[in-house]
């Protein structure tokens, strides 16, 4: 359309041309233009213009006056920005020329640069996105129905970006102009809780630690005393901290005649490790304790150390001495180092001790008084390090090593790990060349990713590129793409990837050998320490994972929401471990492997036991017993699903891939609570996308039947209603055919919450009944609470109110008589819903907050975030806008976390009318829309 052109949306609606407002007609012509920039770029049709223009009676001439409109505005912009597709229209609006698009834009910029670790850079960013708004989005129109939800989502992404811009300033010790801001923002939107962290981390660094604890006791009055909510776990945590005092968000001798210069020379285009330079830099002036550099394979230790040494010669003017302890091949003996270390001090002939003792106290005399550096490279065991250790505080030590040296006292550790991306691609444009690199971006990204940003894989890879010109980065990615061959590519001349690695191995007892190998079983995911006793088939193999962390060829990564440790292969490492993996039988690999997911579905079946029940949810017979030991750690079930949600993912696949169906179907069955709870909707219709596919291959009906009924429901959750219907009916006719009663009720179930949604409740409740009498007699009590309560639910959508305080009446005592703490709750959010449709809103309050309550212990934020609807919905029809606003930020984050679409929709509408509702009303027609809001649909709960 041209630069030149602008469209506001942030504010009042303009659009100008060089600087210049257009004139835009009537109300009528500017709320169409307003609905089409708010729909830029997607084709919208002619009755969806006419509701937004005429919203409450639409003139029988609604249709030739829209055209009429659409003429004039067509006339108005530049160019053929507004054109017509068929019977629909569509507003073309290029980068940069809607202020809606630019704000984003510059928000997402923000992020990245606050990622990349350049705060000001994503400050000023900010900065600029906030500059676009002039007022509330549309500020000047009559609010339209169709427009809620996207002004509302303008609205909180204003407020988010002003939020995150706080955090930036009071990261960086910007504190009272952050406190003043807050302040004001605070009043405004009390029940906001990043804006209170943000407040009390501002008091706290400011040094007005007393104020904070009280800001933080403000904070929860008003949460406890307006909304019936304790504050969330983020601000509970930071008001701990603050109360802790912690920081929130460390004989023969003769003098050499010149200084030694041993070092081997620096790699002349050595990239990256800035952060590595700056800390072995500041350890090495610390004084003669020694300073380990540890890390895995081609990882770059000899290069950093290198690196390091060259850059402080000048601090030690006597002399660097080096030596290659060779570690990984024959160890040298620390009394032959120190005889070459005596000769180059200037020892000669029978001057050398004979003893090692004797040469290491000659050794500590002869550097005296001097400032010597010594690199001691390759070092196998911490006996080959003391003896040539210093004992003169000018001297320094820098050791490297593949494995840990705990045992040796007083140094300090350093472990190197992999290079970032843009170090990685820095390293490969400084060997194949830079214009070879910026002209294949992508393709040099997919190398790195492919060398697993190991930087010897790197070097070899840019050294193949060198000496190949001929050869595009395409050309080479290819060839690192299939993992099986990869370790052959990662060669030239005498460098190779493998040959590093086997020196490593080389090493390794056979029991620590095999588990290596088998870990490749695994793929690549974090795992868990037991999964050691399954590869190996015995008990008690943490000797043989602690031989494999020090040697670094397993990667210890941290510890899990359980506090339990985990590990990783390096990508390449794990390609080494599946290559030696083949001459381990076929048979004796296939047994590792059920081992490792057969004790991993006994775990999930345990965990899943201890979460509230999900309706619908079915797990097959008993295929092993947890492994001994492992009960533990499902103590805290959220936490064990938490760490291990994504070993359970890959666990599937990897059932599946090696047609082991029974376990791959029940590995993501045993999930679905897990699921359910936290809305991972991605990974469990992945997870059951990929079992049923491999049950269909194996002919498993009782899988299939009940993975169909899994994806059914999460196809539900995503609103594809067509195709729930398809995995309902085909899971109610397996079932049928199995003679499974419970399975065909809770298939059936399923269709009911379908119809339910689609707003047919007479069919809902026709299925819900059949359901019911199933559940019944196949004696599924908990079913039968959740039939009750979704009879009863929709009842009070049919507007039969009676009916439905029977039903959930009924629904309540059985959840109560069977100890069914999340099911009474959920009948709790229901009855809410009644109370508030007959007018009885305290009683709607009262059974709403409760719910919430039960549902908080339970840690189930998904139904917490609805619960928390229903209260905003409630005190929006008792004129309490203000506080309703407050529940529905909170319901929104979990919303969005859990990407449920249809939740967000609905508490964005819920919350626009929340804000409208305290602003002053724009016009009549505004003010009837307000009026209707508290007709706002809720999506009720859908059956678990």
């Amino acid at each position: 359309m041209g630069a030149e052109v602008r469209f506001h949306l942030l504010g009042p609606l303009a659009v100008t041309v060089g600087g210049r407002a257009l004139p835009l007609g009537g109300a009528k012509q500017r709320a169409l233009l307003a609905h089409l920039l708010l729909n830029a770029n997607r084709l919208v049709p002619p009755g969806q213009l006419i509701d937004t223009v005429w919203p409450a009676d639409p003139p029988t001439s609604a249709t030739a006056n829209l055209q009429t409109y659409v003429w004039r505005l067509r006339r108005l912009l530049p160019g053929d920005a507004l054109r017509t597709h068929g019977p629909g229209y569509s507003l073309t609006v290029e980068p940069g020329d809607l202020d809606a698009h630019d704000f984003t834009r510059l928000v997402a910029e923000a992020a990245r640069a606050a990622e990349d670790g350049t705060p000001e850079t994503a400050l000023t960013l900010l900065a600029e996105a906030e500059a676009l708004w002039r007022g509330d989005p549309l500020e000047d129109l009559p609010t339209a129905p169709a427009w809620d939800a996207e002004l509302g989502r303008l609205v909180e992404n204003r407020l988010a970006a002003v939020e995150e811009r706080l955090s930036l300033q009071v990261l960086l010790g910007r504190h009272d102009p952050a406190i003043a801001e807050l302040t004001v923002l605070l009043a405004e939107h009390p029940y906001r809780e990043r804006l209170w962290q943000q407040y009390l981390l501002a008091l706290t660094g400011a040094g007005r630690r007393a104020e904070a604890l009280q800001a933080y006791t403000t904070a929860r009055e008003r949460l406890v005393t307006e909304l019936g909510v304790e504050p969330g776990p983020e601000l509970r945590a930071l008001q701990a901290a603050i109360l802790a005092g912690d920081s929130p968000a460390s004989a023969g001798l003769s003098a050499p005649t010149v200084p030694l210069r041993q070092l081997p020379a620096d790699l002349p285009d050595f990239t990256g490790r800035d952060d590595y330079v700056r800390d072995l830099e500041a350890a090495l002036g610390a004084g003669p304790a020694p300073v380990v550099l540890t890390g895995a394979p081609g990882t770059g230790k000899t290069a950093l150390a290198m690196h390091v040494a060259h850059r402080l010669a000048g601090r030690f003017p006597d002399g660097q001495l080096y030596v290659d302890l060779a570690g990984t091949g024959a160890p040298r003996d620390p009394a032959e180092v120190l005889a070459d270390f005596l000769h180059a001090l200037g020892v000669t002939g029978n001057g050398v001790p004979a003893g090692l003792g004797q040469r290491a106290a000659l050794f500590r005399s002869r550097l005296a008084g001097r400032r010597v550096l010594l690199v001691l490279d390759d070092t196998a065991t911490a006996g080959q390090v003391r003896p040539l250790l210093p004992a003169d505080a000018g001297c320094a030590v820098l050791v490297t090593t593949r494995g840990r040296l705990p045992e040796l006292a007083g140094a300090k550790h350093v472990e190197l790990t992999v290079f970032g991306e843009r170090e990685a691609q820095r390293l490969l444009a400084g060997v194949a060349g830079v214009d070879r690199i910026d002209g294949e971006p992508a393709e040099a990204a997919a190398i790195v990713r492919c060398c697993g940003y190991l930087p010897l894989a790197i070097r070899i890879a840019g050294a193949r590129l060198a000496g190949r010109q001929a050869w595009s980065l395409r050309t080479l990615h290819d060839r690192l793409a299939d993992e099986t061959g990869r370790l052959s590519e990662l060669r030239v001349g005498d460098l190779g990837v493998r040959s590093s690695f086997e020196l490593s191995l080389r090493q390794l007892a056979p029991s620590a050998r095999t588990a290596f190998c088998r870990s490749a079983l695994l793929g690549a995911q974090d795992f868990p320490s037991w999964v050691f006793d399954a590869l190996l088939g015995r008990a008690g193999t943490h000797e043989v994972l602690d031989v494999l962390v020090d040697a670094n060829l397993v990667s210890l990564v941290g510890l899990d929401e359980g506090g339990n440790p985990r590990y990783r292969l390096h990508d390449l490492l794990r390609c080494y471990a599946a290559e030696l993996l083949d001459a381990d039988p076929v048979a004796d690999r296939r047994a590792a492997l059920t081992r490792v997911l057969s004790g991993l579905l006994a775990l999930a079946k345990a965990a899943a036991a201890g979460l509230p029940p999900a309706f619908g949810a079915m797990t097959g017979p008993p295929l092993g017993e947890p492994l001994p030991g492992t009960t533990r750690l499902v103590a805290d079930p959220l936490a064990w699903f938490t760490a291990e949600r994504k070993l359970l993912a890959a666990a599937v696949q990897l059932a599946a891939d090696a047609g082991l169906d029974e376990l791959a179907w029940q590995l993501t069955a045993a999930a679905v609570p897990f699921y359910d709870l936290r809305g991972a909707y991605d990974d469990w219709r992945r997870s059951h996308l990929t079992a049923l596919a491999a049950v269909r291959a194996a002919g498993n009906r009782a899988g299939e039947a009940v993975l169909a009924r899994g994806l059914g429901q999460v196809r539900l959750y995503h609103d594809e209603y067509a195709a729930a219907v398809t995995d309902m009916e085909r899971s109610a006719a397996l079932f049928a055919e199995l003679g499974d009663v419970r399975g065909e009720a809770l298939a059936v179930a399923g269709l009911g919450t379908v119809a339910r949604v689609r707003d047919r409740p007479r069919e809902a409740l026709d299925c819900y009944r059949r359901a019911l009498d199933g559940l019944e007699r196949a004696g599924d009590r908990s079913g039968v609470a959740q039939m009750r309560n979704s009879i009863g639910s929709t009842y009070v959508l049919l507007g039969e109110f009676t009916d439905a305080a029977e039903w959930l009446g009924r629904a309540r005592d059985l959840a109560r008589e069977i100890g069914d703490p999340h099911r009474e709750a959920k009948v709790l959010t229901e009855l809410g819903a009644l109370h508030r449709d007959t007018g009885r809103l305290p009683e709607s309050l009262t059974s709403l907050r409760l719910a919430l309550s039960i549902l908080e212990d339970l840690d189930d934020e998904r139904c917490s975030a609805y619960a928390l609807l229903g209260i905003g919905r409630t005190l929006l029809a008792a004129g309490e806008p203000v506080q309703a606003r407050g529940v529905c930020d909170r319901a929104l984050r979990v919303f969005r976390e859990t990407g449920n679409r249809q939740g967000e929709t609905t508490g964005l509408a819920l919350l626009d009318q929340a804000q409208r509702r305290r602003s002053p009303v724009v016009s009549g027609q505004a003010a009837a829309h307000d009026r209707d809001a508290d007709q706002l649909p809720l999506p009720g709960f859908q059956p678990r």
